[in-house]
Order: C-alpha cells, then sequence, then structure tokens
C-alpha cells in the first residue's frame, strides 16, 4: 500500500510540474489534486504523452550530427547544390545560423532560382540579427510567391520591416497577411505591431480574436499553439491595464 501511495505521490508531482509549464485547461488541476495518482496518470495520458512529439526537435540535432559529419567530408570532393542544401538544413536545425547561410549562399550561386534556399538564407541571416540581409532575401521570396511556406516568408519579411524601423511597410504586409491567413502566429505578430505603435483598442481587438479561437480548435492544434495563447492572454492583459481609463 505504501509503494502505491508513493508512486501516486510521484505521479502527482510530474503532473502538476508539467500543469504548471504546458498550462492546459485549469479542470486538469482539480483532477490532479483530487483523484491523486489515478488521476495524474489519467492526466499524464492525455495531455504529457502527446507533448513527447514536441520534444522531437532536439533529438533531430544528435540523430543528423553523424549525416552533418558525412556531409562536410563529402562537399569537399562533390560540392553539388543539393548536398550543401541538405547540409544546411542541418546546420539550421542545429541553429548553427552563420554555417547555415553559407550553405545556402553556395546554393543560390548554383541554383539562382532556388526560392527556398533564399528563405532558408534569410532565416539565417535574421537569427544572426542581420535584418537587412535578411529583408532582401524575404522581399525575393514574397515578390515570387506572396503565400511561401503558408505566409511565413510574408510574416517574417514584416518583422524584419519592424526590426529596421520601417513602420508603414511593416504594418501594411501585417494587413495582407492577416487577410489571406488565420495562422495565429501571424496575428500575435500583427497585435504586437499595433500595440507598439500605440493602437491599442485595436491590438486588443485583434488578442481577443486569438483567444475566441481556442473554442473550435481541434485538440491537437489547441496543444500545439498554447503557448501562442499565454502570449495572447498575457498582451489583452497588460493592453487592458494600458487602456482601462479609455476603454475595457
Amino acid at each position: 500500500m505504501g509503494y502505491f501511495l508513493s508512486y501516486g505521490l510521484i505521479l502527482q508531482i510530474i503532473a502538476l510540474v508539467h500543469f504548471v509549464r504546458r498550462r492546459p485547461d485549469t479542470f486538469w488541476l482539480w483532477i490532479i489534486i483530487f483523484f491523486g495518482g489515478l488521476g495524474s496518470l489519467v492526466y499524464l495520458a492525455v495531455e504529457a504523452v502527446p507533448d513527447l512529439s514536441l520534444l522531437s526537435g532536439p533529438f533531430k540535432v544528435f540523430q543528423h550530427s553523424g549525416r552533418m559529419r558525412q556531409l562536410e567530408w563529402l562537399v569537399r570532393d562533390n560540392p553539388a547544390p543539393g548536398n550543401y542544401e541538405e547540409l544546411g538544413m542541418l546546420y539550421s536545425e542545429a541553429h548553427r545560423w552563420a554555417e547555415a547561410r553559407g550553405c545556402f549562399s553556395k546554393v543560390i550561386a548554383a541554383c539562382p532560382d532556388s526560392l527556398d534556399a533564399f528563405y532558408r538564407r534569410a532565416q539565417g541571416s535574421a537569427a544572426l540579427g542581420d535584418y537587412r540581409a535578411a529583408a532582401e532575401d524575404f522581399e525575393h521570396v514574397v515578390l515570387q510567391q506572396a503565400g511561401y511556406d503558408f505566409y511565413g516568408a510574408a510574416i517574417a519579411l514584416a518583422r524584419c520591416y519592424v526590426r529596421l524601423g520601417n513602420v508603414s511597410k511593416a504594418g501594411a504586409l501585417f494587413e495582407q497577411v492577416t487577410r489571406c491567413s488565420t495562422l495565429t502566429e501571424a496575428q500575435l505578430d500583427y497585435a504586437r505591431f499595433l500595440a507598439g505603435q500605440g493602437r491599442n483598442p485595436e491590438a486588443l481587438e485583434w488578442a481577443e480574436r486569438i483567444l475566441a479561437k481556442r473554442a473550435t480548435m481541434p485538440r491537437f492544434q489547441r496543444r500545439a499553439e498554447r503557448p501562442l495563447f499565454r502570449q495572447a492572454m498575457s498582451l489583452r492583459k497588460k493592453l487592458r491595464q494600458t487602456g482601462s481609463s479609455r476603454w475595457v
């Protein structure tokens, strides 16, 4: 009996730690507390196990390290664009942005019509803080295909414009993207942009719109976008406190 209680307590602790970090629906907290080990086991099976898929990124870096070393040797003898492209992707997954950018530059030199190479190089430039170079590459991609990567290129370009202080271009692009896309990330970026421009009522409206989406989202999508919803809640709270004298 004592062993069962000990294991139940351990499950409760694990479940509570996961709950605090991931912030799922509040009713799970009461299930964990009042139903002890059994409730914690149910919670972990429903909420924690699916989250294991989110950990695949760090493990991929270790899995791909051998292939990365192979390609580093291979491109010395066979500098084909495909080899550099694969190596660039592996560098990107490992957040080795300078090396990744160098690889994609070689791909572009050989295949100047490769939009993906421009896009990936721009991501590397943005990660390195070189927003002007990133904007040039993102502009090239968006000009050729406005909705590239489900409007990921356009969203990234708008972020670069913000960093470069080009407010008018950033605002116009955010408006265009949010008219064509329902991506939560794009909507949250636009809400932050509006707040940064002092357009708090509009920013609050977008934050509310984001949070209203949760009710109709499939569970797997709500789980994946949970961090974005928390950020939207934080933004909404801040905006309400800032502008409570003018609007609620």
